[in-house]
């Protein structure tokens, strides 16, 4: 049906139904992903749309692009002082947790009788690696939050993890077409391909910090553009000296999130806006590629619950407490990071490779890997925030504030800034006028936001309870303000 309708408005169209089924998901409760691949498998052959979409390279150029922005957006918003503490526990679990999970699996699958020991290890490391997306899309639509360093771990693994996984299904597919792979090989190999691309993503996110604080554009409305060329040339340039892309991009993210450039909140919630436009894209292709009547055939069924069950319930734990077997989180939070083990894009672009490769069972891989991600994300999905509840490591949600106003760095600003402020229940300054606080020069309060109301402050206006403090001033003044403002009444001098 759609084959016949012109690709500008079948495009369109099929951009619009999954921004509505972004903003149906936290109603329903169910992730956008799945609505997201739900509308492609609709589009695609098999459905409604007709539309015939067969080309696995195709699929593969999309999702490796796709996927390197994705990184790159979530190492942007990411904070350098919230993941510090957990950095070591999760480049563990990102690298020799991935590993153990993929070797776990391969384990079991290899006494089957429709895999080789080779194929069971292809499949083991394409299931390896974690969606954060999918973890925390869930939590915030059932309004469960999690307590000390498990958000900023969880974060962290899942965006880290993704160049191990990519290395195990190459090095899988390049075992598959030789009779053997010499291990001390893929070890230099490993160590080169992740050191190189830690160290390009670091150097190539402070060089782009530099270039874009001194090389100014003459219309700021070109900075995106920085933006762009910043994953691409990072990516390639990291790919060419046979590094890792997808970790430089995740740590250029990183280093540009942690640096003081012009019109950073600007280019960061360009590429917030963009991550998700890819992620559209993607899972849209993905669903296209699928075809829903294999994916629903008795053997993928029933391969694809086998795998699952291996996954969430042996290889998934084992890894994790493997992994984190000398840090001081409880079992507790040791459990509850290995259910949230859900699998989401990655693995699906993965399974395009054998694809790519014209491997004999590729297909049948492709099928039984879109069912596992199915079945990860609806039987764990549904279950986390109660799991996290049951475990007694949940936390309130934290609703982010949309302020009536943004401030940038602009050439003018000079070290100027903004900091939020919440004032605790025993805050000193609670019940005191504004005129009363005597801020340093160059200090001031922009907005205070009360309930769902923002008010601009007046000499007068009365600090209350539960205010949410919108300040700006120097950067380096502010940190001494923040602390005044939320000391405790006992303390105030």
């Amino acid at each position: 049906m759609l084959q016949t309708i012109n690709p500008f408005l079948v495009t369109g169209l099929l951009f619009f139904l999954s921004l509505v089924a972004g903003s149906l998901s936290e109603k329903i409760k169910v992730p956008a992903l799945i609505l997201f691949l739900g509308i492609g498998m609709l589009a695609g052959v098999d459905g409604p749309g007709g539309l015939n979409f067969s080309d696995a390279n195709a699929a593969n150029s999309v999702g490796t692009f796709a996927l390197a922005f994705i990184l790159f957006s979530g190492g942007f918003q990411t904070k350098w002082s919230d993941i510090k503490p957990i950095v070591t526990q999760g480049v563990v679990l990102s690298t020799l947790g991935v590993l153990i999970t993929a070797v776990a699996m391969a384990v079991p699958i290899a006494f089957l009788p429709q895999f080789t020991y080779k194929d069971a290890f292809l499949l083991g490391a394409i299931v390896s690696s974690t969606d954060a997306a999918a973890v925390f899309s869930i939590l915030r639509t059932q309004k469960v939050g999690l307590r000390g360093s498990l958000r900023p771990l969880l974060e962290f693994e899942s965006g880290s993890n993704d160049p191990m996984a990519v290395f195990l299904t190459i090095t899988a597919i390049t075992w598959l077409s030789s009779p053997e792979v010499p291990v001390n090989e893929l070890a230099v190999k490993f160590v080169v391909q992740m050191t190189a691309g830690g160290a390009m993503g670091y150097v190539m996110g402070r060089f782009s910090c530099w270039a874009i604080q001194r090389l100014r554009v003459a219309n700021e409305a070109l900075y995106p553009v920085w933006g762009i060329s910043i994953v691409m040339a990072t990516f390639g340039l990291t790919e060419t000296v046979y590094g890792n892309g997808y970790l430089a991009v995740y740590v250029c993210g990183i280093v540009m999130g942690g640096g003081d450039f012009l019109y950073k909140y600007s280019l960061q919630r360009f590429h917030e806006g963009f991550a998700w436009l890819m992620q559209i894209i993607m899972f849209l292709v993905l669903g296209l590629l699928v075809t829903p009547s294999e994916v629903a055939n008795m053997s993928v069924m029933s391969m694809g619950f086998l795998i699952s069950f291996c996954l969430m319930f042996v290889a998934r734990p084992i890894a994790v407490f493997i992994g984190m077997m000398f840090s001081r989180s409880n079992w507790r939070e040791k459990l509850f990071v290995s259910w949230t083990g859900l699998r989401g894009a990655v693995p699906i672009i993965l399974a395009t490779y054998p694809l790519t490769e014209g491997h004999p069972q590729a297909r049948y891989m492709f099928n039984v890997i879109f069912f596992v991600v199915l079945t990860s994300v609806m039987i764990q999905g549904k279950t986390l925030a109660w799991f996290a509840r049951f475990l007694g490591i949940d936390a309130a949600v934290r609703e982010a504030k949309t302020w009536t106003l943004n401030f940038d760095i602009t050439p003018a600003s000079g070290t100027d800034e903004t900091r939020e402020v919440d004032l605790p229940d025993d805050a000193a300054v609670i019940g005191r006028a504004v005129k009363d606080l005597r801020f340093p020069d160059g200090v001031t309060i922009l907005l205070i936001n009360r309930g769902e109301k923002y008010l601009i402050p007046k000499g007068g206006t009365v600090l209350e309870r539960d205010d949410t403090l919108l300040i700006f001033g120097d950067r380096a003044k502010l940190f001494d303000v923040a602390q005044k403002l939320t000391m405790p009444a006992e303390k105030d001098a």
